[in-house]
């Protein structure tokens, strides 16, 4: 086992980790969406999306914040991309991290969140425009 990697029940804790974040981040997503169409019925209801989505957003990116900034030091401190682009010698540990980044890039969720934000802003802009021009047109 390397210094990066941990027992297996420790593995299974952050996996489901990522997972909830990966959800909150969907959450925060619809709920900032649904904003939209909750104008024409609820106040209130707007407003407790508004705090979900918010909340959501804050725990998602700190998430995002915490992973990037921990791949950004591994590669600052051992010098990974100098060593790569002069073909330097790579140490045991400096493979570890690259080998920790690497599968961290692979497996990471990020992608689906924004994949979603997209989907769902796109979707709350047709709704929106959509709304706005029956009103005007009537």
């Amino acid at each position: 086992m390397t210094n990066l990697e941990s027992s297996e029940p420790a593995r299974l804790s952050r996996q489901l980790y990522r997972n909830l974040v990966f959800v909150v981040g969907i959450i925060a997503t619809f709920a900032y969406r649904i904003i939209v169409v909750l104008n024409y019925y609820s106040q209130l209801w707007v407003e407790i999306s508004w705090y979900i989505g918010t909340l959501g957003f804050i725990w998602y990116f700190a998430h995002r914040y915490r992973v990037e900034n921990k791949r950004d030091k591994l590669v600052e401190e051992k010098q990974l991309a100098e060593k790569i682009v002069s073909q330097g010698e790579l140490s045991a540990a400096d493979r570890e991290s690259l080998a920790y980044i690497l599968n961290g890039l692979k497996t990471s969720k990020a992608k689906w969140n924004y994949i979603f934000i997209f989907i769902f802003s796109v979707l709350a802009l047709i709704y929106g425009i959509y709304n706005h021009l029956t009103l005007w047109l009537k």
